[in-house]
């Protein structure tokens, strides 16, 4: 009985305890209506998640950072951008290269296409002063100058022929070596009405590589060699470079022993022997009023020349022109 009773007293007691000690557990255990330290079910943040500005970045912003920052250990230090970056840090392409899958085939680049630096003008020597190189007539009009290089040759009688027989006259600019060769040539020449003109002892190619003094004296040697062979009171009224190799220098020299540069408006490159329809055709096509024209006597095989000259002289006669000389 005694027993009985201690047994239902401690049950009371426990009822008692536990009524006395649930509120304080439900407090530490998070119940209904109470925060948490990990958030509550519903995702609700919890007040660690209310960073403060020197909690650590979220993984999207850690994300951001690490793409934004070079790599130090890709081979460029140039950092890496996407199409979302407004203000991208990669080193911008020259406006000038065009980017090669853009590029049609076959088509130059950039560089290939830029101007090229502009190189001297001018061979060793100068350039010579504008105008003291002639390209015209005397007269001026619907005239042509005839010019014959590198003779006397085999095929100067033959021009000679051809120029008496439309009355035409013309100028001869003879080699020294070749003049000494043949005088009788020369005194042919002055006899039919024509001129002379002094192309040098050698024909020396190029003419401005050449020393000065050489330069000097192929010119003066070869005046004198042609005035010898003309006999008293020859003229030798011009000079022309071998290959039109022009320079100040030999412009001036050739103008302290009394005679003008002689160039010329028409090549028909009768010396490379391109064929006597090729001849006739350069001069027709490019032959204006008070041009002059640049033929061959010597120096080769001239027979295509003589042809084109026999086709040439009747056609230059009917187009309306007149022989005459060069300036002077």
């Amino acid at each position: 009985m005694i027993h009985h009773t201690l047994n239902r007293r401690r049950r009371a007691l426990g009822v008692g305890l536990s009524a006395l000690l649930a509120p304080a557990l439900l407090v530490a255990c998070g119940g209904p209506g109470h925060g948490s330290s990990a958030g509550d079910a519903a995702g609700r943040p919890s007040a660690s998640t209310s960073a403060s500005p020197s909690a650590s970045p979220s993984p999207a912003a850690s994300t951001s950072t690490a793409r934004s920052a070079p790599n130090p250990a890709s081979p460029s230090s140039t950092p890496e951008t996407d199409d979302a970056d407004p203000t991208p840090t990669r080193t911008p392409e020259p406006q000038s290269a065009e980017p090669s899958a853009t590029r049609p085939p076959g088509s130059p680049s950039a560089s290939a296409t830029a101007p090229a630096t502009p190189r001297p003008s001018g061979p060793a020597g100068g350039v010579p002063v504008p105008g003291s190189v002639l390209h015209h007539t005397a007269s001026g009009g619907r005239t042509v100058a005839l010019t014959f290089d590198d003779g006397p040759g085999p095929a100067t009688g033959q021009v000679l022929d051809l120029l008496a027989r439309y009355g035409a006259h013309a100028t001869f600019c003879q080699v020294g070596k070749n003049v000494a060769a043949d005088p009788a040539m020369t005194q042919r020449i002055l006899a039919g009405g024509h001129r002379l003109c002094d192309h040098t002892v050698d024909h020396p190619q190029p003419m401005h590589a050449l020393p000065h003094d050489r330069q000097v004296a192929e010119i003066a040697d070869a005046r004198d060699t042609i005035v010898r062979a003309g006999g008293p009171g020859t003229q030798v009224t011009w000079w022309r470079a071998p290959g039109g190799d022009f320079t100040a220098e030999n412009v001036k020299a050739a103008t302290d022993l009394g005679m003008k540069s002689l160039g010329w408006t028409v090549d028909p490159r009768d010396w490379s022997r391109p064929g006597v329809p090729a001849i006739v055709a350069t001069v027709q096509k490019d032959l204006r009023p008070g041009g002059v024209v640049l033929m061959h006597d010597g120096g080769g095989d001239r027979s295509q020349t003589v042809a084109a000259l026999a086709q040439l002289l009747p056609w230059l006669v009917a187009q309306g022109y007149t022989f005459d000389f060069p300036a002077s």
